[in-house]
């Protein structure tokens, strides 16, 4: 008896740490390789797959802004870093014979294709890894609320957000110890406790969708 995956096609929202090395910063090719067998293993399984991927372990706009610097400029620099991410990223995939897109919100036509919907469900649909990169292609939202948006805009079946930790807690339990663990939580429930796994923008997406 064949198994049927649970889910057609989903989104996996990866940060940019999860390519990084020990010390949380830049991008270690081992670490890629790693996500890279993971990945391979869901396509394997007749799952689509497209890829938000974000860039904080190359720069964090929010650091930027917080010391004085343009909240525009600083976004539009965590974009770049993301297709940084997303080039590592489809190395790694290629290398296992993935075939692999990186599509961008931002032009960036010598390196990756433009995000088009149409073309990254094509793609999907042939069985292609699609990497999205640069967010929304606009400031002042995060890579986790441009995850959402792909979700929608592709008709996902599930969007999928990758961390450090196991669950959801009502705080950080890498520094609370005794933070509660949630076994589900509503989308109006997620808001009003303000949990951070994902942001306020991201949930009320997901929620009217």
């Amino acid at each position: 008896m064949i198994d049927v995956p649970a889910y057609q096609r989903i989104v996996l929202k990866l940060s940019g740490e999860a390519l990084s090395g020990p010390n949380g910063f830049g991008i270690d090719p081992e670490q890629g390789a790693f996500i890279a067998r993971k990945v391979h293993q869901i396509v394997q399984l007749g799952v689509q797959v497209a890829i938000v991927i974000g860039g904080g372990n190359l720069w964090r706009g929010a650091k930027g802004a917080a010391s004085g610097m343009d909240q525009a400029t600083a976004d539009h620099m965590g974009m770049i870093a993301t297709v940084m991410n997303g080039l590592a990223l489809q190395d790694a995939l290629q290398r296992l014979e993935v075939i692999t897109r990186v599509q961008t919100a931002v032009q960036m036509n010598a390196i990756a294709e433009p995000y088009i919907r149409l073309r990254a469900i094509r793609h999907l649909e042939k069985g292609r890894v699609v990497i999205i990169g640069a967010g929304t292609g606009n400031p002042y939202f995060t890579t986790d609320t441009a995850a959402a948006l792909r979700a929608m805009e592709i008709g996902a079946n599930a969007l999928i957000k990758a961390t450090k930790v196991d669950a959801v807690y009502a705080s950080d339990p890498l520094t609370d110890p005794n933070a509660e663990r949630f076994e589900f939580l509503s989308y109006i429930d997620a808001l009003n406790l303000r949990v951070g796994v994902l942001d306020s923008t991201d949930i009320t997406l997901c929620m009217d969708n």
